[in-house]
């Protein structure tokens, strides 16, 4: 199933198929905050840690399949897969976007 996702979301989600951490980072602002199941990052320089030690490590790959708003927000769903306990798990991803970049984004089980 395709989706369409805004333009900051569809060039993160394509560069986390790619496990590519430069292009990861590329759609959030510079101020970007990043709440990962109760876990905070803050900035490009706590976002690239995340992106290589918690993504990339365990080639962690999000595929949507369902997107909505909800007030300021982009809510998108699917699973990932990767090599991690429990693979593949749902996820929740909440996307705040401003001025065409990802301003804060919030992921859940």
């Amino acid at each position: 199933m395709s989706i369409e996702l805004p333009k900051p979301i569809a060039d993160y989600v394509a560069a986390n198929a790619r496990l590519n951490a430069d292009a990861m980072l590329k759609p959030f602002a510079a101020d970007a905050i990043f709440l990962d199941n109760g876990k905070r990052f803050e900035g490009h320089d706590q976002l690239r840690t995340l992106f290589e030690e918690e993504v990339i490590a365990v080639k962690a790959i999000f595929t949507p399949d369902a997107i909505r708003r909800e007030d300021d927000q982009v809510v998108v769903e699917g699973p990932a897969h990767g090599d991690f306990p429990g693979s593949p798990l749902r996820f929740t991803y909440r996307f705040t976007l401003e001025a065409n970049a990802i301003k804060a984004l919030e992921v859940t089980i």
